[in-house]
């Protein structure tokens, strides 16, 4: 293989791997954790 198909899968492979460690940790068990500031301050 080329030099140039090995890194086009490779970074390909790690921007679908960031993109779903993100939305697993937005909309997953994780996102228990996470902490709204605008209901924290409420008026």
């Amino acid at each position: 293989m080329e030099p140039a198909i090995v890194l086009s899968i490779t970074i390909g492979a790690v921007l679908v791997f960031i993109t779903g460690y993100s939305i697993y940790t937005a909309f997953g068990p994780p996102s228990m954790e996470l902490d709204d500031p605008f209901e924290d301050h409420e008026d």
